[in-house]
C-alpha cells in the first residue's frame, strides 16, 4: 500500500445532480426537489491519504479552471458523471456571447505537461446517456486511453457483472484480490492501440491506462458509487487500495 506521505491534490469535477419530481394527489399537484451527491465512498476511501477537492457539476461550469496554472493546482484531475457541455459553454459565452477558453483543451494541455487525468463512468460520462454526454471527437477522446462512441454508450447489467483483473502486477491493481465485487452497468468503451487494459468484461476494456505526452490518464468505464458500483463493491475491502492506487498511479509516483 503507498505511504500516506507527499498527498496528492485531487480534483474530482461532477458526481451529483439534482432530482426533481412531480406529484399527484387527486386534483392537487406540487414538485419537489433535491440535491444529492455520489463521492462519499470515494471520499471516504481517500480521507488521509489525498487532498480531495470536489466540484459538483451546477458549479462546474463557473468555477472549473479557466487557466492551465489552475489546473496545475491538482496532481490529478477526476471527471465523473459529468458533460462536455458543461466545460465548453460558460454562462460568459452561453448568456453573454464572449470568448472564453475551451477547457477541454487545457485539461489536454495539463496532461502533456505531466498532469493525470482519468475519466470515471456514468450516464453523464464518455459517451453517455444518448450520447449526450458527448466526449467523443473531444481532446478528452484525444488524451484517454480509449475511444468513446458518439451514440449512447451504456450497457445496464442489472445481474451483475464480475470483471476478470488482466495484469494482477500492474500498480493500480497490486495486492487486490479476485473475485471484482459485481458491477451493474457501465459505459462500453474500445481501447486505443497503445492502451494497456488492466480489466475486461468479455471483449469490452473496464479499466484502461496509458501515458499521453508526459502525463497519464485512465479511463474506468463503471461507477464509483451506486447504481452501477454496487453496494457490493463500495463496502469491498479493496475498495479504498484500489483509488487510493489508482490516484497514486495517475499522480506519477
Amino acid at each position: 500500500m503507498p505511504a500516506l506521505n507527499n498527498k496528492s491534490s485531487v480534483l474530482l469535477v461532477g458526481e451529483s445532480w439534482i432530482s426533481y419530481s412531480a406529484h399527484l394527489k387527486g386534483f392537487n399537484f406540487f414538485p419537489t426537489a433535491f440535491y444529492e451527491e455520489g463521492l462519499a465512498p470515494l471520499r471516504e476511501a481517500l480521507a488521509g491519504f489525498a487532498e480531495l477537492t470536489h466540484m459538483p457539476g451546477h458549479l462546474a461550469a463557473t468555477e472549473f479552471p479557466s487557466t492551465l496554472e489552475g489546473l496545475q493546482a491538482y496532481d490529478v484531475i477526476l471527471f465523473s458523471d459529468i458533460g462536455s457541455d458543461t466545460l465548453l459553454l460558460h454562462p460568459d459565452t452561453f448568456l453573454h456571447l464572449k470568448a472564453t477558453p475551451n477547457r477541454l483543451h487545457l485539461v489536454q494541455e495539463y496532461v502533456e505537461q505531466g498532469g493525470g487525468f482519468g475519466m470515471i463512468g456514468g450516464y453523464m460520462s464518455f459517451g453517455g446517456y444518448e450520447g449526450k454526454a458527448h466526449y467523443h471527437g473531444s481532446p478528452i477522446e484525444e488524451i484517454l486511453p480509449v475511444e468513446i462512441a458518439p451514440y449512447d454508450d451504456r450497457v445496464e447489467t442489472p445481474e451483475g457483472i464480475r470483471p476478470t483483473i488482466l495484469d494482477k502486477r500492474h500498480p493500480i491493481l497490486e495486492g487486490i484480490e479476485e473475485p471484482w465485487p459485481p458491477l451493474l452497468g457501465y459505459n462500453r468503451l474500445k481501447a486505443k492501440d497503445q492502451a494497456k487494459v488492466l480489466m475486461q468484461q468479455g471483449q469490452d476494456p473496464i479499466l484502461v491506462v496509458s501515458n499521453y505526452k508526459s502525463g497519464r490518464t485512465l479511463a474506468y468505464a463503471s461507477d464509483i458509487s451506486p447504481h452501477w458500483g454496487s453496494e457490493a463493491f463500495v463496502a469491498w475491502t479493496h475498495y479504498p487500495r484500489f483509488w487510493q492506487q489508482s490516484i497514486v498511479w495517475l499522480a506519477g509516483a
